[in-house]
């Protein structure tokens, strides 16, 4: 066996099955899921259709580089959506959902013969990117949020020696679980950072088009652009339609960015076996050629955020994220598991602990005292699971 295996922790959803296999929820109430960030709005028609046209084209082998119709649909949503122009054959990639592509990446970026080789993360995160450090044979390191600047990543916790031995900093805009977006200035220091120690950087923007104010989240590229980094030296940006479009089934997205990574990620992705089926391509195809669909599901989510944080506001500690569909509030008294597990046990509503989603790092972990609710239930539900988590804190409080 690999023994790098050994090094992974066990996934945040696991620990949170192992804690709560003794509870028995309140049969007084039904079950509603706050826990997975699982999108289940419908499925836009257009999707299903064009995946039901292309069926034939299980018969043959798909291109790992993706047809090139697809990859010119990429180029053009990056220019509609952030008035970026990239080569469409030698600046995009179609890749199985952002995860797949996250974790495969660090295979290709890391070289752990190097002595110290290190993967910087924000903290709390999204697990796949230590899983990919540590499998890719490198160490990691966290640069843990800060409650004073909505949650965002503090990078200056990261010190010189560490930025040195860095190869790969994973950023995560619109932030999971925190909803932060990096704004221009942000960006500025970590391309400065980058150019300084020669570090790739790797922008997961998954939750891009989910978002409450009138101006969409900043993206790795556009602030590249405005920064003078045409090339995207060093950065490769990731997306997907899970929740865009609410297709977290067909497992699509792509990565657009720096070319010489890329020709590098294609290689990698020709012998790892991770083409995109022509059917799944030209549901994509459709998908991201229409915006109709997502402004119907953006404006789905703002529905429920509008209703649920008059009903939590003043019971949790909790604000209107920047974009993204998570709750990232703090609990009375700190302690998040036992909130989480209580709040299973009287009112059947299932919420992550966010110590679950954190390391500790820096002398503690930030995600300690806080819970993740993902607002992905009908609105109805999402409506019910806050007036029960009122009623249950304001039952709990002395």
């Amino acid at each position: 066996m690999n023994p790098l295996l050994s090094r992974l922790h066990p996934y945040p959803f696991e620990r949170l099955r192992e804690l709560s296999a003794g509870i028995v929820p309140s049969k007084d109430h039904a079950p509603i899921g706050l826990g997975i960030g699982e999108p289940r709005h419908a499925t836009p028609a257009l999707v299903e259709e064009a995946l039901v046209r292309a069926l034939p084209g299980l018969s043959v082998y798909p291109a790992t580089a993706g047809e090139p119709a697809l990859r010119d649909a990429f180029a053009g949503w990056l220019q509609r959506r952030y008035g970026v122009t990239v080569d469409p054959l030698t600046q995009t990639l179609p890749v199985n959902g952002s995860r797949e592509a996250l974790f495969a990446f660090a295979q290709v970026v890391i070289d752990p013969t190097r002595p110290g080789a290190t993967v910087v993360c924000p903290n709390p995160f999204y697990q796949i990117y230590e899983g990919a450090a540590l499998l890719a044979g490198a160490q990691t390191a966290f640069a843990n949020s800060d409650p004073a600047r909505n949650f965002a990543a503090d990078w200056a916790r990261i010190d010189a020696d560490t930025w040195s031995r860095t190869q790969l900093l994973y950023v995560c805009s619109p932030g999971n679980p925190t909803g932060a977006v990096m704004p221009l200035d942000e960006w500025r220091t970590l391309f400065e950072l980058s150019d300084r120690h020669g570090f790739v950087i790797a922008s997961d923007e998954c939750y891009s088009e989910i978002y409450f104010r009138d101006e969409p989240p900043l993206g790795a590229l556009q602030a590249a652009k405005a920064l003078g980094r045409d090339d995207f030296r060093n950065l490769v940006a990731f997306t997907s339609l899970s929740k865009r479009s609410n297709v977290p089934g067909l497992r699509s997205g792509f990565v657009a960015g720096d070319a010489r990574l890329l020709k590098a990620f294609l290689l990698y992705r020709t012998y790892h076996g991770s083409a995109m089926s022509l059917p799944v391509q030209r549901a994509s195809l459709a998908a991201w050629g229409d915006e109709a669909h997502v402004v119907s599901n953006r404006d789905l989510y703002r529905s429920k955020f509008a209703q649920v944080m008059p009903l939590l506001a003043d019971v949790l500690d909790v604000r209107l994220p920047d974009a993204g569909f998570y709750l990232w509030a703090g609990v009375p008294g700190g302690d998040d598991v036992g909130f989480a597990m209580q709040l299973l046990a009287q009112y059947n509503v299932s919420v992550l602990p966010g110590s679950l989603l954190a390391r500790q790092a820096q002398g503690l972990n930030p995600g300690a005292g806080r819970i993740r609710m993902a607002l992905v239930a009908p609105v109805d539900a999402c409506v019910e699971a806050a007036q029960r988590i009122r009623r249950f804190t304001l039952s709990s409080q002395p």
